[in-house]
């Protein structure tokens, strides 16, 4: 049963999930975790042996896993946005004085059901009842005066050396894609792109902007 319920959160199953589902509580399954983190297979099975303690306890791998899913690095004060192994060592060290080794903190992070990601990039500004209102009110209406009128409908969109690049990848539970929210400010030398529903794309160059 310890092996099915490891198994099942390194697929990307919530340990809560996992837990309700094997009829035990959290703790025990980030137990389970952290013993298998230590010593794989074997150490599910074996007796505990008296020693030095695991490199990381159950509580410290339950708050790395709510730390990362609910947080960006920002937030705990690191300047870049994304979760890196080297950020997670350090977040590691500083919360708890350990130092892992990144390979270390790779397997913890595999273990609890995380996995290198690319984000989204969401504008921190975005309304989504504006959103949802204009693809049900505001773009059906701009098509029918479009094929009114015998025109065709672009969408138009920016891209060249910009300030807000976004690349990178960062660890996030498998089967849930990150975002990381931003400024929605652009600063740059700038080529615009535009693409039809039917695929007609055009092109237009234009200097320095900032939008």
């Amino acid at each position: 049963m310890r092996q099915q319920a490891i198994k099942a959160v390194r697929d990307g199953q919530p340990v809560a999930s996992v837990a309700a589902a094997f009829g035990m509580n959290v703790t025990t399954i980030f137990r389970w975790l952290a013993k298998f983190a230590e010593g794989g297979q074997n150490a599910l099975l074996a007796k505990p042996i008296p020693g030095r303690p695991p490199k990381v306890s159950a509580e410290e791998m339950r708050w790395i896993a709510q730390a990362v899913k609910d947080n960006t690095p920002q937030q705990f004060k690191f300047e870049f946005g994304l979760w890196t192994l080297s950020l997670l060592r350090e977040l590691i060290n500083r919360e708890f004085g350990k130092s892992l080794s990144l390979e270390s903190v790779r397997r913890v992070m595999k273990l609890l059901g995380f996995s290198t990601q690319k984000p989204l990039y969401q504008a921190w500004q975005q309304d989504p009842v504006l959103v949802k209102q204009w693809e049900s009110e505001t773009y059906p209406a701009i098509k029918a005066e479009a094929q009114a009128a015998g025109a065709t409908i672009y969408f138009a969109d920016e891209a060249g050396i910009r300030s807000d690049y976004h690349t990178g990848t960062t660890w996030a539970p498998i089967g849930e894609t990150p975002v990381v929210t931003v400024t929605g400010r652009r600063f740059s030398f700038n080529m615009i792109s535009a693409v039809s529903p039917r695929g007609d794309i055009r092109f237009m160059i234009h200097g320095n902007c900032s939008a």
